[in-house]
């Protein structure tokens, strides 16, 4: 790929992935950030690779490039290493997970109520504290309790680890996907029935048969396309919950309404977009982390480093066999 011109002076640089248009990238020299009042800078330890960032990185008509140097990355964890003015409950040194959108860079800049401290009994354990903290926040808004039916459609990263979270809650997790792999994912993190997710009415009758024909109390659906969003109403029992967790950012979306009244479904959106709220989710990720309740770690299938960021694209965008989740890492471990 092309490297930009590099500046004379490197002190006050770093290097930055910038998508320069559709399926490009190019790693461009660009000033260190440098943190406002109430802002922290981080030293990138690494950024995890989000499926959201497969539409911009496709091309769709009302993205515009080339974006912003860093952009699209917003799963990092690295180290303070500056504090703008007024910042007094975090200092330099503390290594943290943290919500910014640049983070595809070797510095990020965070608002401070935005940021989390990573004990030291995780040192050396990557942390993408978003999706971490994401799936937390799914989770407690699915209101999933112990006895409960859930079917869980999709089972990339997020599905897995809402597979986990709801089995150990005392649910019935019923996985679906459309790969064998997947379905064995499921299994490991504690699914007690998987369904392939091969034909409609299939899954539809195979989960009929798995409840005694009365469908499920929860179902998340975990994707972001019409066919899995439409397959999950069908799933979700009279007056079930319904929790759309797939992040649909790629078109509109039609729902069978007829079938949401008369079953009296109730739908929930699971994106969050409040600050507190995220990070919540993120501190309540570090205990489940900490404490063994959540283990992502076998879930980084990949890591690459910063200038190999569009080889990470790519494999989330396709999901080869033995895929399950990118990271990209300033000092990477390559496997």
């Amino acid at each position: 790929m092309p490297a930009a011109e590099t500046p004379k002076s490197r002190l006050d640089t770093m290097r930055a992935a910038t998508v320069t248009q559709p399926g490009k990238i190019e790693i461009r020299h660009v000033p260190i950030p440098q943190p406002g009042p109430g802002e922290v800078r981080i030293r990138l330890e690494g950024c995890g690779v989000c499926a959201s960032n497969i539409p911009p990185w496709e091309g769709r008509e009302w993205f515009t490039y080339p974006m912003d140097p860093g952009g699209l990355g917003h799963e990092g964890w690295g180290t303070v290493d500056a504090l703008g003015e007024d910042v007094r409950e975090l200092k330099v040194g503390d290594r943290v997970a943290f919500l910014a959108t640049h983070s595809y860079a070797e510095y990020d800049v965070a608002d401070r109520d935005s940021v989390v401290r990573i004990p030291a009994s995780l040192n050396q354990v990557p942390f993408p504290g978003e999706p971490l903290g994401c799936a937390i926040n799914i989770f407690r808004r699915s209101h999933v309790k112990a006895g409960d039916i859930v079917a869980i459609v999709g089972i990339g990263f997020l599905g897995a680890l809402l597979t986990s979270l709801c089995s150990q809650a005392g649910a019935r997790v019923i996985a679906i996907a459309r790969k064998d792999e997947a379905l064995e994912t499921a299994r490991e993190v504690g699914a007690a029935e998987t369904v392939r997710m091969d034909d409609h009415w299939k899954v539809i009758d195979q989960v009929r048969q798995l409840t005694g024909g009365k469908m499920c109390d929860v179902v998340i659906e975990a994707v972001g396309k019409q066919w899995p969003l439409d397959l999950a109403a069908e799933l979700t029992k009279e007056m079930g919950r319904l929790v759309v967790a797939g992040y649909h950012q790629d078109g509109l979306r039609q729902v069978n309404m007829q079938l949401w009244n008369w079953r009296g479904l109730e739908v929930t959106n699971a994106h969050e977009r409040e600050p507190s709220v995220y990070r919540r989710g993120m501190e309540e990720a570090i205990h489940a982390v900490e404490s063994g309740r959540l283990n992502p770690s076998p879930l980084y299938s990949h890591r690459f480093a910063l200038d190999e960021l569009d080889v990470a694209l790519n494999l989330t965008r396709d999901r080869p066999a033995g895929f399950k989740k990118a990271l990209i890492l300033m000092e990477p471990e390559r496997r």
